[in-house]
């Protein structure tokens, strides 16, 4: 499928917060756990300030996010007008199997492996500034916000989608201590225009083609 693509985002940008498996990572030394506001005297588990990041099995996807009904359009082109409807929801995502630093500084380790984020600062807390990616609390990316006007007659297709990177991670700490996870967040976003007629020649370009184009 070619066609054309306009990308809508820098590089960095974030959706959503979706953390699991970190709920032991909150609480300062010494504080106790508490069971239905009851304290238990059992101390919660903290992940230490200075372990060591190991990342592997990065990847990076593009995903459809949006995806609209074909329209034919005449002589001259002109604005499309049939909305897209959404197919996923990206979302920044860090799971754990312990006690783990916080996912902001999970996600500013793997903006710098995935080179999202250029800084030479081993911490979020030490580089003393913040970037997108690593900001658990943005939206989705809305979709319908840009919007193609094709030049020529056409029957065509609008697509929306985010490029994903993902990987797993081993925090080491000092004192032998380590918690295994994995960590994804997006990165770009773009939209593209195509249609039923055009070989697809992506993964994204196919799931165009297979939920617009084939029969029902």
């Amino acid at each position: 499928m070619r066609g054309t693509i306009r990308r809508a985002c820098t590089a960095g940008l974030v959706i959503g917060a979706l953390v699991t498996g970190l709920g032991a990572c909150t609480g300062g030394e010494g504080e106790s756990r508490t069971d239905q506001g009851r304290k238990t005297g059992k101390p919660v588990a903290t992940a230490c300030a200075n372990g060591t990041f190991t990342w592997s099995h990065l990847t990076e996807r593009d995903r459809l996010t949006g995806v609209s009904d074909p329209e034919r359009l005449g002589k001259g082109g002109g604005a499309l007008r049939n909305p897209m409807r959404r197919v996923y929801t990206p979302s920044p995502s860090v799971r754990a199997d312990g006690p783990a630093p916080s996912s902001a500084e999970i996600l500013f380790s793997l903006g710098k492996k995935a080179g999202e984020i250029d800084s030479d600062a081993r911490t979020l807390a030490e580089a003393g500034e913040t970037w997108s990616f690593t900001d658990v609390r943005q939206p989705a990316p809305e979709l319908d916000t840009d919007r193609i006007k094709p030049g020529a007659a056409g029957e065509y297709i609008q697509y929306a989608g985010v490029r994903e990177v993902a990987a797993d991670f081993r925090y080491r700490c000092p004192d032998g201590r380590t918690v295994s996870g994995h960590a994804r967040n997006w990165t770009v976003d773009f939209a593209g225009l195509t249609d039923c007629e055009v070989r697809p020649d992506s993964p994204v370009a196919r799931e165009v083609a297979r939920r617009s184009c084939e029969p029902a």
